[in-house]
Formats: C-alpha cells, structure tokens, sequence
C-alpha cells in the first residue's frame, strides 16, 4: 500500500465524528451494502457473526418512533411529554439502521467477546460511510434496554440492540477533530 493510501485511512479515521444534524442525502442501497460489507469484516471469534444489521427507511421512521415509545413505557416511562419526545427521535437522520448483537453461547467466545464484535463492526461501518461521504451518529439511551423492543426485531433477552446509527449528510461543517496527544493513553508494560 501506498503511503499516500495510508494518510487517506488516517485521515478518514482521525476525521471521524459524531454529526447530530443530518439531512439528505442518505446512501443508497449499493452504499449502504458497501458500509455492512466493511461491517462484516470486523474481528469476530470463530466466525460467531453475531452483528446484525435492521435499516428503518425513510418511510418507517414514524412507525419506529411509536415503537420507541412503547419501549419506553416498556421500561416504566409515564411522562407523555417525554413519550411524545422520543417519537419525533428517528427523524433526526433521513436514514435509521439498528446495530443488534445475537449473543451465543460458546465454551470458547465470552460474551463481552461478541459485543466487542459487533463494536468493531460498527466503527467499520461508520468509517465506510464517512469514506462515501456520508455523516452518522451512534446512538443508544435507555428505550435499547426494552425487551419489548428486543422481541420487535427477533432478539432474546440476552441479545443486545448496540446501537441506533442515524445517516445522513451533515447539516453543516463540523470543525475537525483536535488532536489528541497519545502518550496520555500509551504506555509501555514493563515485568516488575
């Protein structure tokens, strides 16, 4: 690989930024395809796979702010403004996708192994898109916890809705990411 190639990775990762004010465009079907191929190449012991990925269309996003809602009150909420607010949170972004972890049982992966996975996956992703010029945000909050919500999309109570990523474009120009000096986060292990 080039050294220009290189410092194009670089920048694109050092770049990368949660964008809260997204607008159209969203990517297309061959580059949101392109994003969950890089998804799925995350590290993934034994080839568990167990990332998955739900896109809720343009078309969906009120439906998914009632199920928001309903996970909500799942969860204890009583507050109809508060209720009322998370309906209105998918169209934050033109494009929705759900980041799920099935989690499985295996002698050889733990748990926290798997969710690891589908962590690498999603930063894959979301350094794709912003590669295709596109801006994300990586979202959770407490209406991931409801199994209510698990059941919508097919999960047991142990399996993890990761995250809610919103798409888009940026709103506006986001300045760059400051540097961040790395010694303050490396050190070198030595036997005492």
């Amino acid at each position: 690989m080039t050294d220009s190639k290189i410092e194009i990775i670089h920048h694109n990762i050092h770049q990368r930024q949660s964008i809260g004010q997204l607008i159209e465009p969203a990517p297309n079907t061959q580059q949101l395809e392109k994003a969950v191929q890089a998804a799925l190449t995350a590290p993934d012991h034994h080839r568990l796979k167990p990332t998955r990925f739900v896109v809720v269309t343009p078309e969906q996003r009120a439906a998914f702010g009632e199920h928001l809602a309903q996970a909500l009150a799942d969860l204890g909420e009583t507050e109809p403004a508060q209720l009322e607010r998370v309906k209105h949170h998918p169209f934050r972004a033109p494009l929705l996708v759900l980041a799920l972890t099935t989690i499985q049982d295996h002698p050889k992966v733990p748990h926290f192994e798997q969710i690891l996975s589908t962590g690498a996956a999603v930063q894959n992703f979301l350094l794709s898109l912003q590669a295709q010029g596109f801006a994300s945000m990586w979202r959770s909050g407490a209406v991931v916890e409801s199994n209510w919500l698990k059941q919508q999309f097919g999960l047991k109570e142990q399996d993890l809705i990761s995250g809610i990523i919103y798409i888009g474009t940026a709103a506006k120009t986001i300045a760059p990411r400051a540097e961040i000096e790395s010694q303050d986060f490396l050190k070198v292990w030595q036997a005492t």
